[in-house]
This record gives structure tokens, sequence and C-alpha cells, in this order.
């Protein structure tokens, strides 16, 4: 238990994943509590896909010689997917491609979008029971993240950007504990990565946790403060922003020297040479 008497969002402990031949991660363990907005940083390979499947239980890691791992969310070890999906919020540039690109994607609207996070589903089946609320507060999520306008757009209609907020109207529709951002700007141009953030940056001031996992710290945005940087499937730091993304922690990270510049609360990272 923490301090305030509420579990932990995760804990992992002593986790190793491997797939087909490789170790993924390495004996990994790290703590990130309810309300704690965290970065997770790291280049291919590092492990950060593989820790999101930790997280939502899709993986679960081997017992080593040092003892059995753990994983638990919200204090437990066993989920019901439903259930947890309730929990977590998430969305990801994979989730996208699934609702964008998939055969349903010229049926499916923005509204049944945000539905289908209450049943798990990609759209809504012919037999869900939609209640009157379930519909208020579906237009609440979109209305919260700016596109309550596209209740009835087909999601094969709207830009990448609009899609992408409708999912996290789609992830939101719970009120769940955390928003888990797995690589969420892929495919985004410069203006609708301003907008998505800018989203999120809402999200994380009416309270909700922020776990944001990618690829590039100036989609770090001023409200998250912890970093963790993954190196080969191992925490190779973790803390303050400011003390984490500095030039030495990165270039040994990204085996590339790199020189950083802070404004706004962002950190903008630049490959020298």
């Amino acid at each position: 238990m923490t301090l305030d008497g509420h579990p932990p969002l995760l804990e992992i402990s002593d986790a190793s994943v491997v797939l087909g031949g490789t170790r993924i991660l390495d004996g990994l363990t790290l703590t990130i509590r309810v309300g704690d907005h965290t970065a997770i940083l790291g280049p291919n390979g590092a492990g950060k896909s593989t820790l999101m499947k930790l997280l939502t239980l899709q993986l679960y890691p081997f017992a080593s010689a040092n003892g059995t791992p753990s994983v638990r969310v919200l204090g437990r070890d066993r989920w019901d997917v439903f259930n947890l999906r309730a929990q977590l919020g998430i969305v990801s540039a994979d989730l996208h491609d699934r609702f964008v690109h998939g055969n349903a994607a010229g049926v499916i609207t923005g509204l049944d979008a945000v539905l289908s996070g209450f049943f798990a589903s990609q759209g809504l089946f012919s037999h869900a029971r939609v209640t009157g609320a379930m519909r208020r507060q579906a237009m609440e999520a979109l209305d919260s993240v700016g596109v309550a306008h596209l209740a009835e757009a087909t999601l094969d209609t709207m830009s990448t950007g609009e899609a992408r907020r409708v999912l996290i109207a789609r992830a939101l529709v719970h009120k769940p504990n955390a928003l888990v951002l797995d690589e969420p700007t892929r495919g985004l141009d410069l203006v609708a990565r301003h907008h998505f953030l800018e989203r999120v940056r809402d999200v994380a001031r009416r309270g909700t946790t922020i776990i944001l996992v990618t690829h590039h710290a100036e989609e770090i945005i001023p409200e998250i403060d912890r970093v963790i940087l993954l190196r080969r499937g191992r925490v190779a730091f973790d803390g303050p922003k400011a003390a984490v993304l500095t030039a030495a922690n990165l270039t040994g990270v990204f085996d590339a020297a790199v020189t950083v510049d802070e404004k706004n609360g962002y950190f903008n990272v630049h490959v020298n040479g």
C-alpha cells in the first residue's frame, strides 16, 4: 500500500520476458503510483511495448532463479479483462489501425467507437445493450476532448488526429484510473500532434494518471515529471524529468551523442553531427 492507503497503479518485480528466443525484459522492477504521471522512454528494442503488455496482462513474466516475479495492477495480479479495461484507458497507434483501417471503419461512428469502450469491443455488436446513461457518458467523453461534433461521422471520414482524439474519448468513457498512451502520436503531423498532446495535458490536469510510452522526449508533456529510461529490457534511469533527460543519460541509452534543451516544460533532444 502507498502512504495514502491506495495500492500502486503498477508494481512489477523481477520480471523477465523472452519472445522468439530473445530476452526482451530482463529482471525489470518498477512501481508507478496513482497520480504519478510517468513517461517511459527508450530506443527500439528497449522493451517498451513488452512492458505495456505486462501492464495490460497480455503477457506474464517467467519465473527465474531469483524467485517468482510479480505483476500487480492496482494491487491485484489477476483481472477479468473487461474489469481491467475499465480501470485502464488505452490509446495506441495499433488500436487506431484496428479501428480506422479495419473493414468496419466506414460504418463505425465516433459515438459508436466511444460506446464500444463499455464492451471492450471494436465497434458495437447487434446484441450490445446500450443505455441512455452510456450514451450520455460517451457524448461527455467526446466533448471533453473537443470532438463532440464527430459523434455521427464515420471513422473513415476523419483525419488521423480527429480519430485519435475519438479513441482518447473511448479510453476515458469509463473514467479510468489511468490513461495509457503507447506511441500515441505515430502517424500524426506536426499540428495534429500538438492538438493531441494539448488534450492529453487537459486529461492530466483533471487528475487522470498518464502513462506515456514513447521514443520521443519532445512528446513528454510538462505535466509529466517522472521519466523512466529503458535500455535492453532494464531500467537505466528513473526519476524526475530534469534529472533523467540529460545529454549524458540519453547519449548512453540511445548510443548516440545528443544535446538537450528545455523550453516551456518540454525537452527537445538533438543528435549531434
